[in-house]
């Protein structure tokens, strides 16, 4: 038992009674006796000032509370100035339906013109309805972006067919010895098996970059040594976009192809100058093509390759992605090491195994995070629905009375519910992604790729248990006896 988590708990649910039974208890307080009769038409009385600070008190130390005791304060209160911002614009929509709704032209039909009325008439719900199906289907739309971006997101970065290892520092004299041993455990293994360099560029497009004042937004490349290599052929995971590539029997001044991203940033393309320090010698070159890199490929990927002949003289070991048998992982698991002991053995199925199983985990706690919130927004709607019941009452009394049938009634709710579900709909359809957004590509930097089918599939399931729900809790008020509701009055 952990007593200070008990403590924090009890002590939230003492501020939320206080917020929340102060303002009903006030106005039974203040209210007069003969409002009692008129309570129903004219709606509830405003809570008198005392009352209020100490909902206002109430509700501060709520927020101080959720800050000092969160891991990360600025993030918990960025996510509560976020609540109430969200609670802010809903209660404004709810403000500026029933505006609409008093100005729009009456039906002639009875049917739309009692669904009309039910938005802005005296003692209507409408407000808490807007504010909790509001909050429900913006939830919704919210986790089901997320997880379906963050599912996405384990397809598009974790190959089905990753390499069985990385592996580093080969000595180049050793690479024919290397090929063999992974061959002769399994002939039909998938070797890339390339050159690899380090150096730093010191001047591009005519520039020298240590006589730059500033480097360039997102010039990261410029910043210490980067890998090298260089290569007859065009590197698997890249794709030509811009300019030729070099002849397979190249021999001539070096040239270099660039990632398209870099010679974006700085600012430079087919023509111009790149040169690199190689162990404290000046390679100068030519950008002869452009690439996209797809560096999420698991596969050796280099912003700048070279031709053939121009980096060959300098020392270098190579690097190699073997794609094998899971026999032959077992065997070069213990082979390789021995016969390369300067090398490293990266086993890439565990690092894929643990990106995975991450990603799947933030998956799983968002789906159960939206589980919860589906139970709080359906306590949420059924309050809202049996908070607005005795008007109902009422109100279906009375249309009784005057000839009214159970089924007008009913349809006239059900064209109610309709209407807010369609307006909310869309509203929280926007809301959502808009926040889902921000969560995947600034929190998580994530690309945001939504499954927009569940996206739809979730909307029109809230929509419609929301107006499953509003039907089903107006079913014991089409069974009220005028009589019996009457003398209650």
């Amino acid at each position: 038992m952990h007593p200070l988590p008990l403590a924090v708990s009890a002590i939230y649910g003492l501020l939320i009674a206080l917020a929340f039974a102060l303002p009903p208890l006030a106005r039974a307080r203040t209210v007069p006796a003969a409002g009692l009769f008129r309570a129903i038409v004219e709606g509830n009385s405003r809570i008198d000032r005392k009352s209020t600070i100490w909902v206002v008190g109430a509700i501060s130390a709520i927020v101080a509370l959720a800050v000092v005791t969160a891991r990360e304060p600025m993030f918990s209160l960025a996510f509560i100035g976020a609540a109430f911002g969200l609670l802010l614009l809903l209660t404004g929509i709810a403000f500026l339906l029933r505006f609409i709704a008093i100005r729009l032209p009456r039906p002639k039909a009875p049917l739309p013109r009692l669904a009309l009325a039910n938005l802005h008439r005296p003692g209507a719900q409408t407000q808490a309805l807007v504010v909790a199906l509001g909050l429900g289907l913006t939830l919704f739309v919210t986790l089901a972006a997320i997880q379906t971006s963050i599912n996405n997101e384990i397809k598009n970065s974790v190959p089905e067919r990753a390499p069985s290892f990385f592996v580093l520092d080969i000595p180049r004299e050793g690479a024919a010895t290397f090929t063999n041993m992974v061959k002769d455990a399994d002939p039909a293994a998938t070797i890339n098996l390339i050159p690899a360099l380090r150096g730093t560029i010191i001047e591009y497009g005519g520039q020298r970059v240590d006589q730059l004042e500033e480097l360039p937004e997102g010039a990261w490349v410029l910043n210490g040594d980067r890998g090298l290599t260089y290569s007859a052929d065009i590197p698997k995971g890249s794709e030509l976009v811009e300019g030729e590539w070099w002849p397979a029997d190249y021999n001539g001044p070096a040239l270099v192809s660039l990632d398209a991203e870099i010679a974006k940033v700085l600012d430079v393309g087919i023509g111009d100058s790149l040169t690199i320090s190689l162990l404290g010698v000046e390679v100068p070159a030519k950008i002869a093509s452009l690439r996209t890199v797809n560096w999420e490929n698991f596969g050796l990927n280099y912003v700048m390759v070279f031709s053939p002949g121009s980096l060959d003289a300098a020392p270098h070991n190579m690097v190699a992605t073997l794609t094998v048998s899971k026999d032959a992982e077992r065997v070069l698991a213990k082979s390789l090491p021995p016969a390369f002991p300067s090398s490293s053995l990266i086993e890439v199925g565990e690092v894929t195994a643990q990106i995975t199983n991450l990603l799947s985990q933030m998956a799983q706690a968002i789906a159960a995070a939206a589980s919860i919130a589906i139970l709080a927004g359906i306590a949420v709607l059924v309050g809202a629905i049996a908070a607005a019941r005795q008007s109902r009452i009422y109100d279906a009394v009375i249309t009784k009375m005057l000839g009214g049938t159970r089924r007008q009634i009913l349809g006239a709710q059900a064209m109610e519910y309709g209407i807010l579900a369609v307006v909310l709909g869309l509203l929280s359809l926007a809301l959502g992604m808009g926040a889902a957004y921000y969560v995947v590509v600034h929190i998580f930097d994530f690309s945001f790729a939504p499954d927009y089918g569940i996206l739809a599939l979730t909307l029109f399931g809230g929509a419609g248990l929301t107006f499953i729900l509003g039907i089903v809790g107006s079913l014991p008020i089409l069974a009220a006896r005028p009589s019996e509701a009457l003398r209650s009055l």
